[in-house]
């Protein structure tokens, strides 16, 4: 990789298709469909390979995002965030009757079905429209302990042209367990309230079509996937430090690095010439703090060397604390980013090596589409 000018994102083709395998395996053997979060690749290549491997369709955060995937053939789309802005929605609405795209929007509030419902009778669409319920992350769905659900699916089923598509969660706070039996248990509480929210549906005499769950911890870590219909892991096809730190991948299941160059050292600190605006500031998901630092730098000349942690970001340099084994000035360092969802959103393109042979670039398709 000598050629590859850095900072770069690098991504190893092999572990990447082994991770891909390895969550459509798992959907199979559960018996649920497989809805990718494209966030974590953003990239219209990298969503293929998943439908290729036997995910239904996929799941993007924002409007912004979904839009090269519709316009690029993806035949069946959720858009997992809570949609108020009827300008935004009539954009979705219009390209995925135009590409032919099976479109799904999830609410959490009245205000947010009145927005959908008002732009798809103006258009006079049909949408598919999931209720979102907060299983513990406290973000974003309704409260199960109250009627909201009901009330919202009692709307939608009664709001032509929109159809009830079912209730959907993200125990994102699984993040933030102690470890993998903390994680199962998260994985159990999502599952028992969805199971208890639907029930109700059913006794008020509304079908529930789906009923969705994602996070790739609580996929990979959980007592199976009973009554549920659809899982939506997301960082799976990279893993990144984050997911190591739950005790469930280990470092050979990170696709996702970045090559940078050590451009300045003193007795301290290598300086590595990526900063905040490659690796991020991120220390994890959802506030977690877990991890101490930035990454690990790797040195790819000799991958069993003890890794040298990231301790501090500027803008455009990186801190590398190498405890007395001072890398020299042009030296290459491979780094293991803390959440490779937030790198792959500050990149214009992957680079894809396989057994450390660069074999192609590939664009971010959705780079910095967070609106």
């Amino acid at each position: 990789m000598d050629d590859v000018e850095t900072p770069a994102v690098i991504v190893d083709r092999t572990i990447l298709e082994r991770n891909i395998a390895a969550a459509a395996e798992r959907a199979a053997e559960g018996g649920v469909a497989l809805r990718p979060h494209v966030k974590s690749h953003k990239s219209i290549r990298i969503a293929r390979m998943q439908m290729e491997a036997g995910a239904r369709g996929i799941t993007v955060a924002k409007s912004s995002e979904a839009m090269p995937f519709i316009e690029a053939g993806i035949p069946d789309i959720t858009v997992a965030h809570p949609l108020v802005d009827r300008r935004k929605i009539g954009r979705l609405l219009r390209a995925a009757s135009r590409f032919g795209t099976r479109l799904t929007l999830i609410v959490d509030s009245p205000t947010g079905l009145a927005a959908i419902a008002a732009e798809a009778s103006e258009q006079g669409v049909p949408v598919r429209v999931q209720v979102k319920v907060d299983v513990g992350l406290h973000r974003c769905g309704v409260d199960p302990s109250t009627e909201d659900a009901l009330r919202l699916a009692r709307d939608i089923t009664g709001s032509p042209p929109l159809q009830f598509g079912g209730i959907l969660s993200h125990a994102g706070h699984a993040y933030a367990a102690a470890g993998p039996d903390a994680v199962r248990a998260v994985a159990a509480d999502e599952r028992r309230i969805l199971l208890d929210v639907a029930a109700r549906l059913r006794g008020a005499g509304i079908a529930v079509p789906e009923i969705s769950i994602g996070s790739t911890p609580t996929v990979w870590l959980n007592d199976g996937f009973e009554g549920v219909s659809e899982i939506r892991p997301g960082n799976y096809v990279f893993m990144d430090l984050t997911q190591a730190s739950l005790g469930f991948v280990t470092w050979d299941d990170i696709a996702l690095s970045v090559l940078a160059t050590v451009v300045s050292c003193n007795d301290t600190y290598a300086i590595i010439d990526a900063g905040s605006k490659v690796l991020s500031s991120d220390r994890g998901p959802h506030g977690s703090t877990r991890l101490n630092g930035y990454g690990l730098a790797l040195t790819p000349d000799a991958p069993d060397r003890e890794p040298m942690p990231v301790v501090s970001l500027s803008e455009e340099h990186g801190f590398v604390a190498h405890g007395g084994r001072r890398p020299a000035i042009g030296d290459r360092l491979r780094i293991l980013p803390n959440h490779a969802c937030t790198v792959v959103n500050l990149a214009r393109e992957l680079v894809i090596v396989e057994n450390g042979v660069v074999q192609d670039r590939w664009p971010v398709d959705a780079h910095l589409c967070v609106m």
